[in-house]
């Protein structure tokens, strides 16, 4: 994946800054959204597993996809077996299968490109359950050296998913928790048809 380009040869250094903050630190704005009872999980781009593994102790059942070897051979190492690790990437997610309460974007969005965006939220919204979610954040600020994002903004974001039948329920803003001043995230809770 084109996406996360930059990441193999810094997974070390990035496992410390990622582990560094909790599941609550990061995701503290949209913890009221997530399923109250054991549920079916993904965490798309789940670099180290940090939040795979907070979200399988809540009890939930959890399927971390990352593309980056390092990221999940650390994980695995960090977090052993409380979650299902798979190799594949966005936009198609050609190896994932079944349908999801919650789907997990943390910090993914803005490596896709337009085209890569839409073919990424049609597949997403298939994952969803009826009435699942899908927590999704975005990133703001200054391209580190070496990587690939984009420009992203909740409005595009809510437009391409509300085109799929989702519907944002949530929306904040907060700056960033690695305390980086010219970087700020958005988070979005959005919400598939109950059928």
């Amino acid at each position: 994946m084109a996406g996360a380009t930059g990441y193999s040869g810094a997974a070390e250094r990035l496992a410390h800054e990622y582990e560094a903050v909790s599941f609550e630190q990061v995701h503290g704005a949209v913890v009221a959204w997530l399923p109250g009872t054991p549920s079916r999980v993904i965490d798309i781009g789940a670099g180290t597993g940090r939040d795979a593994a907070a979200l399988a102790a809540r009890g939930h059942t959890v399927t971390a996809v990352e593309p980056t070897a390092e990221f999940r051979v650390i994980g695995r190492a960090l977090h052993g077996g409380a979650v299902h690790w798979l190799d594949d990437s966005l936009p198609e997610l050609r190896l994932v299968r079944g349908v999801f309460d919650l789907v997990l974007l943390s910090a993914v969005w803005m490596h896709l490109d337009d085209v890569e965006r839409r073919t990424a939220m049609t597949r997403i919204a298939g994952l969803l359950a009826p009435g699942g979610r899908l927590v999704l954040t975005l990133r703001h600020g200054p391209v580190p050296a070496g990587r690939r994002m984009f420009d992203v903004s909740v409005v595009e974001t809510v437009d391409l998913a509300g085109a799929l039948g989702l519907k944002a329920v949530h929306h904040s803003e907060t700056a960033d928790v690695l305390g980086r001043p010219d970087v700020r995230w958005s988070s979005l809770v959005l919400v598939g048809a109950a059928e």
